[in-house]
């Protein structure tokens, strides 16, 4: 019986990486390029996402040092259109539109107490849409991260069973399993499984931490909102 490192595996299989990419079935490199083509656009994803989420978040700090350092609302609008990237910027904007357009309603009316009465509410309602509307800019996209997380290994493993069968088929046609006839398939096969798990791990990890930055962007706008309203509803009430 010979010693397993005597065997001869052919000139056909190549060691490298490229040269095994380079040696594989229409089916698994068609895989692979799917593979390739999803963690090209995810990591896209994750280098835009990153400077937005870090653009958001110096501007909000920005514009709530100005807000903390503002005696009246109408002082902060100026510093509200500065920062066009910052969530609750923009919720100021919506929310004290929504204000001015109530205390103009409130001086054209007979009784300014009935407006005061739903005026409320209205803000209410401009402040959650504006809140929405940012939460669904700062997650978009992180579908298509979640969804290369958690199709990708599916699609690695397709490339890895097309690869098996190929091999088999290739046993079958040579009547022997020598290790020159299945070493090669088995490669292959494991190249689409490891592209696979490539394309996922980082699309999963980025995908977690953008949608936990987010939450805690949404918090944050949810919390100033409230504190936006409470100031309304004192102006109203003093009326």
């Amino acid at each position: 019986m010979k010693d397993i490192g005597s065997l001869d595996i052919g000139g056909n299989f190549h060691g490298s990486l490229l040269g095994m990419i380079a040696d594989a079935g229409f089916m698994v490199k068609f895989v692979l390029l799917i593979l390739l083509i999803f963690s090209i656009i995810s990591w896209t994803i994750i280098f835009l996402k990153f400077r937005y989420y870090r653009k958001i978040r110096k501007e909000n700090e920005e514009f709530d040092s100005d807000y903390q350092r503002s005696n009246k609302l109408s002082e902060v609008v100026p510093s509200a259109k500065k920062y066009p990237h910052s969530t609750t910027a923009e919720v100021f904007r919506v929310g004290y539109a929504e204000l001015s357009k109530i205390n103009k309603v409130s001086k054209d009316t007979a009784r300014p107490e009935e407006i005061s009465l739903s005026s409320i509410d209205n803000v209410q309602r401009a402040l959650n849409r504006a809140s929405n509307t940012e939460m669904t800019k700062l997650e978009s996209s992180l579908g298509f991260l979640a969804t290369t997380g958690s199709a990708s290994p599916f699609i690695g493993l397709f490339g890895t069973v097309w690869g098996i069968m190929e091999t088999f088929k290739a046993i079958g046609a040579r009547g022997s399993a020598t290790l020159a006839v299945v070493a090669p398939g088995i490669s292959e096969a494991l190249i689409a499984t490891a592209a696979g798990l490539a394309a996922a791990i980082p699309a999963v990890i980025f995908y977690n931490y953008f949608l936990n930055k987010s939450k805690t962007m949404v918090q944050e706008m949810d919390n100033f909102a409230d504190e936006f309203l409470n100031i309304v509803e004192r102006h109203l009430i003093s009326k």
